[in-house]
């Protein structure tokens, strides 16, 4: 596969961007994103990640949508941060485009072991034999490997059905491409120095009053960092919440 030096440069931004959204030492890092094209209309997508911190004990993922009340973070200006990730997707897409190559409609990008690794899907996911909160829980059981036993009755059925599905169709034609991390330090929206880990910030959520943690929210640590000389936000898009989804349909 032939990469860009264009494209190295975005592969790059993406990953000083997750980088700096998470709040606490990681072992590995998984994204999901989709942009589809609708007729007449502007492309509609969504998009989720997960990390997995870092420990010697064993840990589970955290959703990355969880992160402001896991560590106190103000919910409106991480909202901006992880739009602008998007946004970044989106320019990457952009970058495909006027290249000529083969447009995807989704990615999956994997960051662990000192690995960047990208995913390019090509299904029509206008077409697709599932639906978005489906293709969530399949992405799920696919790329974080948690296994049956931590899944709901519904999500069961919905792996037993996939795995069905494998049975008389053929996955369509992926590309993968392959670098070492962003080896420069990424300042981190909270030092980690200053974090609990998430064990720590659970149980103090569940210890504190309610009032004293929105109080705290309004001035946390976060609300000491200028939102506007990190990132350029689209204005236009349109964002709703969807079972700890993001999802985008610009206007």
């Amino acid at each position: 596969m032939i990469v860009t030096q264009e494209e190295k440069r975005i592969y790059s931004e993406i990953q000083k961007k997750l980088f700096y959204i998470i709040p606490e030492k990681w072992e590995s890092i998984y994204l999901y994103a989709s942009i589809i094209d609708v007729p007449n209309q502007k492309p509609i997508g969504e998009m989720y990640f997960y990390y997995l911190p870092k420990g010697i004990i064993k840990k589970k993922f955290v959703n990355g949508y969880e992160i402001p009340n896991l560590f106190n973070i103000d919910d409106e200006q991480y909202s901006k941060l992880i739009t602008d990730v998007y946004n970044t997707i989106k320019l990457l897409r952009q970058i495909y485009i006027k290249a000529g190559k083969n447009i995807w409609s989704n990615i999956s990008i994997t960051i662990e072991n000192f690995q960047f690794k990208i995913e390019f899907d090509y299904e029509n996911l206008r077409r697709s034999e599932f639906n978005s909160y489906e293709r969530h829980v399949i992405w799920r059981y696919n790329n974080l490997k948690e296994g049956k036993d931590v899944l709901s009755r519904k999500d069961k059925g919905i792996i037993e059905t996939y795995n069905e599905y494998l049975q008389f169709h053929e996955l369509p034609k992926r590309d993968i491409y392959v670098e070492g991390i962003y080896a420069k330090p990424v300042k981190n929206i909270i030092d980690f120095e200053k974090t609990l880990t998430v064990e720590e910030a659970i149980a103090q959520s569940k210890s504190e009053n309610i009032n004293i943690s929105k109080e705290k929210k309004k001035t946390g640590l976060f609300k000491k960092k200028k939102i506007d000389d990190i990132i350029e936000e689209d204005e236009d898009n349109e964002i709703t919440y969807n079972n700890q989804i993001l999802n985008w349909k610009d206007k």
